[in-house]
């Protein structure tokens, strides 16, 4: 599904840098905050998942006046999907040329706000993988860091590239190069969440990351859709990740804390695990009380109710399936950041279009889609993952198309 899918005191900084404004990266000629302008570390660390040009984008605006939200991760940049070393976002829309994404930027900074970009996400070619190194991999990457002027950049290493050993070198490299040549450059790792921690491929990551000398603000697990079964779950394997930190690098116990983070799945997970806004709280006691570096969630795209409500039925990339007010999940965010959210009445959870309006050309069992392609089935939008053909949408949970809502 992650396709679909003030600071807290002197003792929150804990082996960390201190959580001051961070500075205006080189090369910036995009119009970007200046340096003084800049959220702290805090915002960049609590910035939840926002898709700005799929999964019916939500208004970034709307939930910041809602909720007080002032960051936002913006997923994903990938490899072109006809192959190369140049960024695009979702492998389509290359960021040489856009403008639709620096909209959503120039008005999120406009009101205040900032955003860090999130680059791999689960499927996709990763750049990593198709650069021939860490400097082409980094070149590529610089290129999204100078065009918006980032702060922040977070790279989000999991299925399947982090299988590709090749690529992970090229990914920490890339990333330790734009850390040493970006100054005050926010950097984020995300990885997949295990029982113990992070599997196998997870510590080959922080392998190679210590290999090359490499120390991010955080690495960050995702513990769902491994079996999980609410929050207990999560911060028992929040606290195994901090040990597999500590035996790694060699830190203590309060050293790992703060050099770690969650990234959660507000509602209804890809394998049916529920989360509901009780367990991101008890998270968030868990990722406060430890002085833990980041908590983020998959997705705003989701933080509403479905409508009609399912009560849990399907994992959606648009809605939460969970009961709840528009929103609700990104003012846990907020809270970790250090500011409390608005108490003004919750915006009304957005409604369907009714059926028929919005569709995209409907499903036909003889074409051939590649990754990207949408089509409509059973009154529902569907975006194909890779290629596939004669596969009904909606058939497996696991299959080649994601749900994009109703239409």
């Amino acid at each position: 599904m992650r396709r679909l899918r003030a600071c807290l005191g002197a003792t929150a900084a804990v082996g960390l840098a201190a959580l001051g404004t961070t500075a205006l990266v080189a090369g910036n000629a995009s119009g970007a905050p200046s340096a003084q302008d800049a959220l702290s570390n805090r915002w960049y660390a609590a910035a939840p998942y926002l898709m700005p040009l799929d999964n019916d984008p939500p208004d970034a605006g709307a939930i910041m006046d809602a909720t007080g939200l002032k960051a936002f991760q913006l997923a994903f940049v990938l490899a072109p999907n006809g192959g190369g070393c140049s960024p695009t976002w979702d492998g389509t829309a290359p960021v040489s040329s856009d403008t639709a994404v620096k909209s959503v930027i120039d008005s999120i900074r406009a009101k205040g706000g900032d955003v860090s970009v999130s680059i791999g996400g689960y499927g996709g070619t990763k750049l990593g993988q198709a650069c021939s190194d860490p400097a082409a991999t980094a070149a590529a990457y610089q290129q999204v860091v100078t065009k918006y002027g980032l702060h922040a950049i977070d790279f989000d290493l999991e299925e399947p590239e982090y299988e590709n050993t090749a690529a992970i070198h090229n990914e920490i490299g890339a990333a330790k190069i734009l850390q040493q040549n970006n100054p005050g450059l926010y950097v984020s790792v995300t990885t997949a969440g295990t029982a113990d921690g992070t599997g196998w491929f997870g510590k080959q990551m922080l392998l190679e990351a210590k290999s090359q000398g490499f120390t991010p603000n955080n690495f960050s697990i995702m513990p769902f859709d491994g079996g999980f079964n609410g929050a207990a779950s999560q911060t028992a394997a929040l606290t195994k990740f901090n040990q597999v930190l500590q035996s790694t690098f060699g830190w203590d116990e309060a050293t790992a804390y703060a050099h770690e983070g969650f990234s959660g799945m507000n509602g209804r997970s890809d394998t049916g695990e529920m989360f509901p806004q009780a367990d991101f709280q008890t998270v968030l006691d868990y990722a406060t009380g430890h002085h833990m570096d980041r908590f983020t969630f998959w997705s705003l795209n989701r933080d509403r109710q479905c409508s009609p409500p399912d009560n849990g039925g399907r994992t959606s990339g648009t809605c939460s399936s969970v009961p709840q007010n528009s929103w609700d999940f990104a003012k846990y965010s907020v809270k970790f950041a250090g500011a409390t959210p608005p108490t003004t009445p919750p915006t009304t959870p957005p409604t369907s279009p009714p059926p028929g309006t919005g569709c995209k050309t409907a499903w036909n069992a003889t074409t051939a889609y590649t990754g990207g392609s949408e089509v409509s089935y059973n009154q529902h939008n569907w975006k194909a993952k890779w290629w596939t053909q004669n596969e009904t949408p909606g058939a497996s949970q696991w299959g080649a198309w994601q749900d994009e809502g109703a239409c």
